[in-house]
């Protein structure tokens, strides 16, 4: 809905915007990031936290094996998150000045599948795709895939083991008083001399 992918930010008032753990839902992720870096004013930044592609990758597979092994389908049951590299991409097409990505994995204990499962649905991160099966899932799927978990993400303490990747990203609005890549050739070092190593020319 437009009211939920419009960010209510007033254009160049802030020194500093923080988007949270909400990127990941947007239909357009680099449309709230140029909101957000419309919203700075001149080398103000960007931080935002959003959920990577490692997400949540043992559920998604030990959901996937079981729902065939059960049903002979598949079906969407956990959202698709972007790469490192794709949001770090992102900042650039946004207009930001010197992006920078990084991830920060998180590895959760818990004691089974349920309380994972439990947990994601307090947290706000059902499932909500509009591809989903809207059919209750069979009890037979939810079994095995319980069992796969237990037996492929074991923690130390009996229960398994959930991965939960935070990417993130900062980014400036740009201003003249940034630091500016050298223009190629103006060198004043060689880097093999830094590396005390010798330097070889490639063949044309």
């Amino acid at each position: 809905m437009e009211e939920q992918e419009t960010l209510p930010l007033d254009q160049a008032k802030h020194d500093l915007v923080i988007h949270s753990l909400g990127l990941h839902w947007a239909n357009d992720p680099v449309g709230q990031l140029i909101q957000c870096r419309r919203a700075l004013t001149a080398d103000g930044l960007l931080l935002a936290v959003a959920l990577g592609g490692q997400t949540l990758h043992e559920l998604r597979a030990c959901l996937a094996e079981a729902e065939v092994a059960e049903t002979g389908g598949l079906s969407p049951r956990v959202a698709p998150m972007a790469e490192v590299r794709d949001l770090g991409a992102l900042l650039q097409r946004a207009g930001l000045a010197l992006p920078v990505a990084d991830t920060v994995p998180l590895r959760v204990q818990y004691k089974s599948i349920w309380h994972l499962m439990r947990d994601l649905r307090a947290m706000g991160e059902a499932n909500a795709l509009n591809a989903r099966n809207k059919a209750a899932t069979r009890p037979g799927v939810l079994k095995r895939a319980a069992d796969i978990y237990a037996a492929s993400f074991p923690s130390d303490d009996g229960g398994v083991i959930a991965t939960f990747e935070l990417i993130v990203l900062t980014g400036w609005a740009p201003d003249k008083s940034q630091q500016k890549p050298l223009r190629p050739g103006s060198a004043q070092a060689r880097l093999a001399d830094a590396l005390n190593t010798d330097e070889t020319s490639l063949p044309d």
